[in-house]
């Protein structure tokens, strides 16, 4: 492990294997090796004060860190961290920070616990928050989405190896800029808020990609980061719709290959990309899926 300067922020490089080798049978009663997710609790301590313990990869657990910490409200910019270390010995993460840690009491001691992957937790102050924000609409074209779908079939890298994780990507009109894969898709959310920060990566124009549902908590940190496009191969539920209506983010489900789905922003699309129409006859594609 090793520490290094980023923007003045005293931050380490803890950064864990993706994946283990162990030893199982398969169905043919052979042994062979076999990738397991890694996965271990990481408790986040914030001037000494302890905020919350996620259960992650442990693949980007600075940017994790951050990243949670930004998406949650607790800080507004990248300035008001002093450092973060991560030591994997104790499975804490110990944040100095400018911001008066007190003020948070409020927050601390009201928590949502949401339906993501491994009952992911979101502090009240977030919903409140959320609801003067209004994300400032963009196009986006039809041809750019597959694009983007196609150079995201090769990705998921850790899920092709060993299954048990999700995937998330933050891409522009031609490239996948990050993509990062997690035990739960909003511990993927933070690490790539995280790595926003840390790269100066702004929101402009950009995509944001889950393979996991579009529920409220994913809608709200796609939003908290400005960005205004969030696609997703799974689909939606209803608070995560109407979270999005509120704040303006165009929501995409069901994207693979040439199909999808526009839950909300459908003036904010595109078409110039129209596939050819189905067979006469054909069931409908999302009858088959």
């Amino acid at each position: 492990m090793s520490n290094s300067k980023i923007n003045n922020l005293d931050i380490t490089n803890a950064k864990r294997p993706k994946t283990k080798d162990i030893v199982v049978r398969d169905e043919y009663d052979q042994i062979r090796e076999f990738p397991i997710t890694g996965e271990l609790p990481l408790t986040i301590f914030v001037n000494k004060k302890e905020v919350v313990t996620l259960m992650t990869l442990g693949h980007y657990p600075e940017s994790l860190v951050i990243g949670y910490l930004r998406n949650q409200g607790f800080i507004e910019s990248l300035n008001e961290l002093i450092s973060v270390h991560v030591d994997w010995d104790t499975n804490t993460a110990a944040v100095k920070t400018t911001s008066d840690v007190e003020s948070w009491e409020n927050k601390l001691t009201h928590k949502i616990v949401t339906s993501g992957c491994g009952q992911g937790t979101t502090f009240s102050g977030v919903w409140d928050e959320i609801k003067n924000k209004k994300i400032k609409p963009d196009k986006l074209k039809q041809s750019t989405i597959y694009t983007i779908l196609k150079l995201l079939h090769d990705k998921n890298e850790i899920y092709r190896k060993s299954g048990a994780v999700h995937g998330c990507a933050i891409c522009d009109d031609k490239k996948i800029i990050d993509f990062i894969e997690d035990v739960g898709r909003h511990n993927a959310v933070d690490a790539i808020a995280g790595n926003m920060w840390l790269n100066n990566i702004t929101s402009e124009n950009k995509m944001f990609y889950t393979t996991g549902r579009l529920t409220s908590e994913m809608v709200i940190k796609v939003a908290q980061m400005n960005i205004p496009f969030l696609i997703s191969r799974s689909g939606i539920t209803e608070m995560g719709l109407n979270v999005a209506k509120e704040t303006g983010v165009t929501l995409l489900g069901r994207a693979k290959g040439k199909h999808f789905l526009i839950y909300n922003g459908y003036e904010n699309i595109v078409f110039d990309e129209i596939p050819k129409p189905r067979p006469s006859g054909a069931p409908d594609v999302w009858e088959r899926r």
